[in-house]
Formats: structure tokens, C-alpha cells, sequence
């Protein structure tokens, strides 16, 4: 028997005032919700709440069972909103959860307060506000007390955000330094989802840096992810890890093996009936067809993919989506369609936050399109400022290898340019992207213009000229000579 089946059978003692069988009813709630049985969750709260948009009804309990009740019910909303895609579910879990806060900080309840700024953080995850997301569990950690689960929940979901928002070495700090809180837990599916987000970590970190041993690793991880979700249970998250794994073999090249994947996490998600779930796997399905050169059928199968995110407001996945789907329409000859397609990614993901992902639209924007003469010069060069723009800060080695390579692209499109703006100097732009790759090459390098000009196929007296006369601006980028601490010219001895 289940804790939530356990917890269930309570209900039929009547000596239950009405405040403890409300708070009852949200500790099963959150238990169904926890193993991913959304559905079950809905019907133990039945009594208090009518389903997703509705306010539920909170008359006659005491401050406490209320606030329990509004958690429960706006936590279970963003997950419904997430899982079937229901318009506007997001912004009725914010209300309702930020309610609860409210009510928990006048109680004195920090922990509870703290747990619902949790739960928020994760409405804003799913819409791709990172930074606000960010911020509330930042401020939910710091008031957590004497409750190691919760601590571990809370440190779990700031890495989850810091990985949506690029920034893997965050993530995988963070997770390592709460491994013992996780470690010292019997919850199988929160220990499922550490080893889960760290296999992500580890994946995306591995690509960044082009380490094949975290590969490796991830792969192990999500195999220890799969063996908790299984003893807790947990279909619907042994599908995710059934994508992403998919995901992770598909980078390695392992095409048929990731198409096995994606059909268990499809046979899953069918019957659970989650289409924002599908829809991922879809998406994940379209990459490996684009791989394979299969276009046409990969933009059959992305449709479906994103009209789904397109209707659940997931932005952040549609902005993804939108990037494999630019690549599809490019390579199936529709060009204008594809340039189109890769702005409103970009625009769309530099708006939630999402650089590495904006980033990457752009750099397949003038991958697809910068060497073709329908899309006007100036705008593969300044789609490549704004992709150089957003690396800022980034140490992802793909994208500085793809970007170099754009810098090429843009440099022979800028050599036949015709531009009837009085203000362009075709050697002013020239000069500026030539700026721009010396600059990157010098932070690659921590500032050495040896390493540097190893890096950009130049000598290092050809490249500190070039500094001293047309690039002085980036003097601040070098280190400093160190001083010799002995004179090389040997004195005469007396």
C-alpha cells in the first residue's frame, strides 16, 4: 500500500474535524502529484475545487487548511496546465499559490512559505521567466528550517531553472552540493529526479565543453533516474527519461537506438494522456529525422509538436521548436519561410531569458541562410553581432566553433555587399567583425596573445600588431607582460 492509499483510508474516520480532513485531502494531493498521477490528485480535491480556472472553496476552514488548499490546488493546476496543455493555467496557479504564500507568512510558517515560492518558481519555469523563477527559490532556500526534503526539492528545482537558462556549470554545482541531502532521502522519485537532472547537467555540460566522459556519466545517471522512477512508480517520469535519453543518444549519432527510446516514451505518454509531453518527444523525434535527412517527414510529425506549444503557451519549448523547425523549412528549399521562423525564435527566447537558446537560433539563421543572396547582407550581419552579443559570459565550445565559422560566412557576404545606406563603410564593418573574433579569441585564451593567435591561424607578432594599430581598443584584453624578476644579461664579474 501507497502512502497516498494509506493516507486515503484516514479519510473514512469520523471523528475528523473539517480543517484535518482538508489538510488531509492536500497531503494525498501532493503525495499523487509527486508520483506524476495528476488525475488522482484532481479527484481528492474534488470536494474543495471544481478543476482548472475555478477558485476553489476555502468558506468555513480555519487560515491554515485554507492556505494548504490554495498550495495544493494552484500546485496541481500548473501541473494540469503543463500536462494538457490548458491555456491560461499557468497565471491561475500563480494567483492561487501566491495566496497561499501570503497566508502561510501571516502564520508564521516559513517552511510552508518556502514551499510555496517553490511551487511558484515552477509556474514561472514553465512559462521561461528564469530570472523570476530564480529569485523565488533563492528566497525560498534561504528561509527553509530543520526540513531536509524540502531543502533538497528547493536545491533540485535551482538547478532545473539554472539548466533552462544555460548556465550547466550552475547546475551542476548545485546538485553536487546537495548530493547528501538526496543520498540520505528513501524518496525514490525525488532521488530519481536528482539523478535525472544531474544525467541533464551532465549531458548539456559534456557538449559544452566536448567532453565525451560526461557522456558517459549522463548515460549512467539515467539509468539510476530510471531504477528510482520505476520503484516509485512513476510512469510518466520514466517516459522523460526515456526522452531524454533519446535526446543524449541522438547527439552521440546513435540514431536508431534514440528512435527505441522515443517509441517507449511515446507508448507511455499516450496513455497517460499528456500531450505537452508528446509534443516533447516529438520535437526530440524531429531532431533525429533532420539528422537522418528525413525532412519532409520531420516536418510532418514537428506540426503537431507546435501547435501544441503554440496553444499551451510553453515558450520557452516553442522557441526550441521553432529553431528545428527553421532548419526543416531551410533545408526543404523554403528559405524566406525558414529566416522568418529562426527571428521569431530568437526574439522569442531572448525575451524569456533564454540567451544560449536565442544564441543558437542565430547561429543557425546565418548557418542556413548567410551564404544565400535572399536574405540581405545586413541582416546575417547583424543577426551574427546579436549571436556574438549573446555569448557573452557562455563557455560553450559548439557555439564558439559555429560562431567563428558564421564570422567567415558574414566576412564573405560583406566582400560583394552593396549598400545604398549613406552611413555604411564597407571597412568599418569589416573591421568590427574583425574586432570581434580577435576579442573572442583573447577571453578563449585568458588573455594570451600567444594562445590567441594559435587559435585564429596567426603569428603572435602578426596579431600584437594588429592590436597596437587597428585594434587598440582591446589592449584591456591582454594580460599583462609579467616583469622579469633578473636581467638576461649577464654581468661581468669583477
Amino acid at each position: 500500500m501507497t502512502l497516498a492509499e494509506e493516507r486515503l483510508r484516514q479519510l473514512d474516520n469520523p471523528s475528523l474535524t473539517g480543517d484535518e480532513r482538508a489538510r488531509l485531502r492536500c497531503r494525498v494531493a501532493a503525495d499523487l502529484v509527486h508520483t506524476g498521477q495528476y488525475e488522482a490528485a484532481r479527484e481528492v480535491l474534488a470536494g474543495h475545487w471544481r478543476g482548472v480556472g475555478a477558485r476553489p472553496e476555502v468558506e468555513g476552514l480555519g487560515a491554515a487548511a485554507a492556505a494548504e488548499v490554495l498550495l495544493q490546488v494552484g500546485a496541481l493546476s500548473g501541473w494540469i496546465g503543463a500536462s494538457g496543455q490548458v491555456a491560461g493555467a499557468q497565471e491561475a496557479a500563480k494567483d492561487l499559490i501566491s495566496e497561499s504564500a501570503a497566508l502561510f507568512e501571516s502564520l508564521g510558517e516559513a517552511n510552508r512559505a518556502a514551499a510555496a515560492r517553490g511551487e511558484l518558481a515552477l509556474c514561472y519555469w514553465r512559462e521561461g521567466a528564469y530570472g523570476e523563477a530564480r529569485v523565488l527559490l533563492e528566497e525560498a532556500a534561504a528561509r527553509i528550517s530543520g526540513d531536509a526534503e524540502l531543502e533538497a526539492k528547493t536545491a533540485l528545482r535551482r538547478a532545473v531553472v539554472e539548466t533552462a537558462a544555460g548556465r550547466y556549470s550552475d547546475s551542476l554545482r548545485l546538485l553536487t552540493e546537495s548530493a547528501p541531502l538526496f543520498e540520505e532521502s528513501t524518496n525514490h522519485a525525488l532521488k530519481g529526479s536528482f539523478h535525472n537532472e544531474l544525467a541533464i547537467a551532465l549531458q548539456l555540460l559534456g557538449e559544452a565543453q566536448r567532453r565525451r566522459d560526461y557522456a558517459d556519466r549522463a548515460i549512467i545517471e539515467y539509468t539510476a533516474a530510471a531504477y528510482h522512477f520505476g520503484q516509485a512508480r512513476h510512469e510518466r517520469y520514466v517516459a522523460r527519461i526515456e526522452n531524454n535519453l533519446a535526446f543524449l543518444l541522438y547527439k552521440l549519432g546513435r540514431y536508431a537506438d534514440a528512435h527505441e527510446h522515443l517509441d517507449y516514451a511515446q507508448s507511455i505518454f499516450t496513455n497517460l494522456k499528456d500531450a505537452g509531453s508528446l509534443a516533447q518527444v516529438d520535437e526530440t523525434r524531429a531532431r533525429v529525422l533532420v539528422a537522418e535527412e528525413k525532412y519532409r517527414e520531420a516536418q510532418r510529425i514537428l506540426a503537431g509538436a507546435l501547435q501544441t506549444f503554440e496553444q499551451g503557451g510553453d515558450s520557452a519549448f516553442l522557441a526550441d521548436a521553432l529553431t528545428v523547425q527553421g532548419v526543416i523549412l531551410a533545408r526543404l528549399g523554403l528559405h524566406e519561410s525558414s529566416a522568418a521562423v529562426l527571428r521569431r525564435a530568437a526574439d522569442m527566447a531572448e525575451s524569456l531569458g533564454a540567451h544560449g537558446n536565442a544564441r543558437l537560433a542565430l547561429i543557425t539563421l546565418v548557418e542556413e541562410h548567410g551564404a544565400r543572396r535572399a536574405l540581405p547582407s545586413d541582416e546575417v550581419y547583424d543577426a551574427y553581432l546579436r549571436a556574438d552579443r549573446l555569448l557573452e559570459g557562455a563557455r560553450d565550445a559548439e557555439d564558439v566553433a559555429r560562431l567563428r565559422a558564421c564570422a567567415r560566412v558574414v566576412m564573405r557576404r560583406l566582400a560583394g555587399v552593396q549598400i545604398h545606406d549613406q552611413d555604411f563603410s564597407f571597412y568599418e564593418a569589416v573591421q568590427e567583425l574583425e574586432a570581434k573574433i580577435i576579442e573572442q579569441a583573447l577571453e578563449e585564451s585568458g588573455g594570451s596573445v600567444v594562445k590567441a593567435a594559435r587559435l585564429l591561424g596567426l603569428t603572435h607578432q602578426t596579431l600584437g600588431t594588429m592590436l597596437s594599430q587597428r585594434h587598440k581598443s582591446l589592449s584591456e584584453k591582454r594580460t599583462p607582460r609579467a616583469k622579469r624578476r633578473r636581467s638576461i644579461i649577464k654581468r661581468p664579474k669583477d
